[in-house]
Formats: structure tokens, C-alpha cells, sequence
């Protein structure tokens, strides 16, 4: 007679070692180092990536450009600090920069798509003043429009007359110069103070070297631009050649401004 099963049965292979850890894994799951490299802000913030963020900021512009089939640009200069019922001069050179913005835009294959390009597309710094003007009329003609914001520590809003999809921020002013400069045209430059004469003679400087084609480089009111640099003085002091005061024009009203940009070719610029 054969004997009855035990209720609980010897394995035949005893098992050996601690049961297993209940130990949690939050401090692996919370570590800076397991996020991924791409979602993680303190690294792609840090020191090392900076190189990563200017590539960042070219290609985030660059993508939205091409999509938008803007092949050139016509730049646009000028205060923040100029209203359209501003004091002084202010009002009229808002009016003619809103003017000059639409002018531009009718008549420099803006509002014409050329097998999906876009040419002389208006772009200013995005901001307030003459860029909200010149951008206020491009989009008055019904055109796109182009703003290029800095990021600063007392925080610049777009202005409301950029085409939404066409507003960007940057973080490095060299970024942005780049991105201003390389579809680039011609620049028309209005009356400013610091901001403009930087970007003014970033410029000047690129052709005078040669460093960049033949831009045309045209300052609104002349009576203005002679009274805040001495052009004739940094020839008479030898700081520049009698020629590099050729490397601009002066204008003073939005037709003239055409009329010169007309004059140096900008309609067979491509």
C-alpha cells in the first residue's frame, strides 16, 4: 500500500541565497543623470552645450524661414524709443518707416510667390518703435513679416505687427546679427541711438572688408545721421578712406529710399 502524499511537499531543488530586494529605485528614477539629454534644461543649459544652443538658434529660424519661402529680406533699423505720436521728428519717422514697410512690400516680390520663394521680405529686431512701424506696414500690404527679438534683462515684447510665425527670440546677439544679415538685401537704416549704430556699422564693417556682397545701405534723414557721427571727420582724421563714405546714401522720405534701393539693382538681387 503506497504511502499518502505530504501536505507540503521537500522541493527537490531547495532554493539558497536572501529573498528578493524590495529596495526602491526613486533616487535612480529622480537622478539628473538618467533624464534624457534632450528633455534635461540644466544640462542643455550648462556651460559645455553653448555651442549646441547657437546651433539651436540658428536652425530653429532657419527651418521656419524656409518653410515660409523667404529667400531675401530687406532690414529694417531704428529706435524702440520712437512713437507714432511721439515727440520731435518721432511721428513722421514712424509714419515714413510704416510707409517704407509697405512700399517695400508691394513692390519687392514679398506679396509674390515665385515657385514658393519669397524675395525683400521685410525684417526688423521685432520690437517696438521703428521696427513696429516698418513691420506694421508690411503687414498693411499684406505681406509676411520678419522679427528678430533679443532676449534682455528688462524683457523686450514682439511687436504686434509681425507675422506670428515669422517672431522669433534669440538669446545671442551674435545669433541674431547672423540671422539679419544672411538673407539680407539691403538695410535701411532710421534714426537710433546705441542698438542701431551697432548693428549699422556690424554692417558697414562687413562691406568695407569685403566680407560680405555688395549690400545697399541706405539712412534715413540725413540732417540726423550728420549730426550724430562725423562722417567727413573720421575721413579728416584718416580713420576711414574718402571712398567708405560711398558704402551708404542718406534719403529723406519712404520713395526716396526706394528709389536709391531701385537704383543700386535690388529687384535683380536674388
Amino acid at each position: 500500500m503506497s504511502k499518502p502524499a505530504p501536505d507540503h511537499p521537500t522541493p527537490s531543488h531547495p532554493t539558497s541565497g536572501p529573498a528578493p530586494s524590495a529596495r526602491s529605485n526613486a533616487a535612480q528614477m529622480a537622478s539628473p543623470s538618467f533624464r534624457l539629454p534632450e528633455l534635461d534644461q540644466d544640462f542643455l543649459l550648462g556651460d559645455s552645450m553653448r555651442g549646441v544652443r547657437l546651433m539651436l538658434e540658428y536652425a530653429k529660424a532657419e527651418e521656419s524661414l524656409r518653410a515660409w519661402g523667404v529667400r531675401s529680406t530687406i532690414v529694417v533699423f531704428g529706435s524702440a524709443r520712437v512713437a507714432e505720436d511721439g515727440p520731435g521728428r518721432h511721428a513722421e519717422w514712424y509714419a515714413q518707416a510704416r510707409e517704407f514697410g509697405r512700399i517695400a512690400s508691394e513692390r519687392g516680390g514679398a506679396l509674390t510667390d515665385h515657385g514658393g520663394l519669397r524675395d525683400n521680405v521685410i525684417a526688423t529686431g521685432g520690437g517696438p518703435g521703428i521696427m513696429e512701424a516698418a513691420n506694421r506696414g508690411a503687414i498693411e500690404a499684406g505681406a509676411p513679416t520678419i522679427g528678430y527679438n533679443i532676449t534682455l534683462p528688462h524683457e523686450q515684447e514682439p511687436n504686434a505687427w509681425s507675422t506670428p510665425a515669422l517672431t522669433f527670440r534669440f538669446h545671442y546677439f551674435a545669433m541674431r546679427k547672423m540671422h539679419l544679415a544672411m538673407r539680407a538685401n539691403a538695410l535701411v537704416v532710421f534714426p537710433g541711438g546705441f542698438g542701431t549704430f551697432d548693428e549699422l556699422f556690424e554692417l558697414l564693417t562687413l562691406r568695407q572688408t569685403g566680407k560680405s556682397s555688395a549690400l545697399p545701405i541706405v539712412l534715413f534723414d540725413q540732417a540726423y545721421w550728420r549730426a550724430v557721427i562725423g562722417f567727413d571727420a573720421l575721413v579728416e582724421h584718416g580713420m576711414i578712406d574718402a571712398r567708405d563714405v560711398e558704402l551708404f546714401r542718406f534719403a529723406d522720405s519712404a520713395e526716396e529710399i526706394w528709389s536709391i534701393l531701385s537704383e543700386q539693382g535690388l529687384n535683380r538681387r536674388s
